[in-house]
């Protein structure tokens, strides 16, 4: 009899622990909310040779709202006031629109720009959601079958709707490229727990500081469902995304006009870019074709990725993935609690996010060294600043490196005007007060 009460009592101390887990992550994590104080100034824009923000900008890029293209397969609802809103449910049909965000308190451009370039604000900047407007819908998928002369085939007219919309989409897309300074698309997908309001606010800061000079496309899935059990919903969603990401990719890169797309992913979506360009490299490889060249050429950034470095080496490594994708960023942290309670949770022997040199045999070390255009850069550890999970855009020395990247494709080093500290392979790492700082004690 007391057999029994011993397993009971282990199946309960394992939910509890699980549950503290889940908990644990959901508040390190997650954030959502309606309304968000603006990241702080990139430290690329301050000290005593900063880089110019908005330059030639056009007029109707300018201003206190700032539209973004949002891609999303999340359900549609609809809150109090019968406004448009999207939720953690999931739907079979991706919609795509425009999300505005808003900067507030209301100011005049320049006040903006002066105000946004302040490392110490006179004024508290916050950001809200204005709008969201749904322009079309891509078909169902999988696509419906009916039976025509007793045979079971596709439905002709989701081929027509996936004519349209993808029509529409790409009218879009054009559009907005006839307007930027750059025909070069930012997509940035988010991570775990993150609501569609919150991924906008993201994308609209980090668009803002990289000089409004790219088309903004925000891809937000089902994530955000809250509670103990809501990182379990929420992988799972993004397992369930995948096949809508590859498709956007896919449509992307058939539109002429765009020259390159940069793709940001944090987080748990992280695992949703690697696998959705991963599975998009499997399927032009067994075709015999390469995947497009404005891929190739482009720069993928994994910021804080939630995953598992077994894992990547058998399904990116062994895949020999950086053939497709030849300019690949990671970007790690000693400091990330919310890493550090992932790798707990699944017993990992080391998550990429947490990952740097010392974590690697020598054998692993020299293999690295070989890896062209992959760099892991870790956020250094010091007491005086612990890293929170979203620190590529909420740390100034970490957001002037992805912006060096990004929007002035540098290459790492000093001699290319990207100080990071060399460590081994290609590994580097951002020091406080970078990038002048490194600068300094070269």
């Amino acid at each position: 009899m007391k057999k029994p009460e011993r397993t009971q009592s282990t199946l309960m101390s394992l939910t509890t622990h699980w549950s503290m887990m889940l908990s644990a992550l959901l508040l390190l994590a997650g954030c959502a909310g309606s309304s968000r104080t603006m990241m702080p100034v990139p430290n690329v824009y301050t000290g005593d040779s900063p880089r110019e923000l908005f330059q030639e900008l056009p007029e109707e890029l300018r201003g206190s709202e700032l539209d973004l293209l949002y891609v999303t397969d999340r359900a549609p609802e609809t809150d109090s006031e019968e406004n448009l809103v999207y939720g953690s449910g999931r739907s079979h049909s991706p919609a795509f629109g425009s999300a505005v965000v808003r900067i507030l308190p209301d100011m005049d451009w320049d006040q903006l720009v002066r105000v946004s370039l302040e490392k110490d604000r006179s004024t508290k900047l916050k950001m809200e959601m204005a709008s969201i407007e749904e322009l079309g819908r891509f078909p169902e998928t999988p696509p419906p079958l009916i039976l025509i002369d007793g045979e079971a085939r596709l439905d002709p007219s989701n081929r027509d709707q996936a004519t349209e919309s993808e029509r529409i989409f790409r009218a879009e897309v054009r559009r907005r490229l006839k307007r930027s300074p750059r025909s070069e698309i930012l997509v940035f997908v988010h991570g775990y727990n993150n609501d569609f309001d919150d991924a906008a606010f993201t994308l609209a800061e980090t668009w803002h500081f990289m000089g409004r000079e790219f088309v903004p496309i925000l891809y937000t899935w089902p994530a955000g469902k809250g509670g103990p059990s809501g990182y379990i919903y929420d992988r799972e969603s993004g397992e369930f995304t995948v096949h809508h990401l590859k498709n956007l990719i896919e449509d992307l890169s058939n539109i002429e006009e765009v020259e390159a797309f940069h793709m940001i992913a944090h987080s748990r979506g992280t695992d949703v870019l690697t696998s959705a360009v991963r599975e998009r490299a499997l399927v032009a490889r067994a075709r015999g074709k390469e995947v497009p060249d404005k891929l190739r050429s482009s720069h993928i950034i994994l910021a804080a990725p939630d995953l598992d470095l077994d894992v990547v080496s058998q399904r990116v490594v062994a895949e020999q993935l950086g053939r497709e994708t030849q300019n690949i960023t990671i970007y790690t942290s000693q400091t990330d609690k919310a890493i550090g309670i992932a790798e707990s949770m699944f017993k990992s022997v080391k998550r990429i996010g947490r990952l740097d040199a010392d974590d690697l045999t020598s054998r692993q070390l020299e293999s690295v060294k070989y890896i062209d255009g992959i760099s892991m850069v870790e956020l250094q550890e010091v007491e005086q600043r612990k890293a929170s999970h979203s620190y590529f855009h909420s740390d100034p020395a970490a957001s002037s490196d992805l912006i060096l990247t990004v929007r002035y494709g540098l290459e790492p080093g000093a001699e290319n005007g990207r100080p990071l500290k060399p460590l081994e392979a290609n590994f580097w790492q951002i020091e406080p007060g970078y990038p002048e700082s490194n600068v300094a004690r070269d």
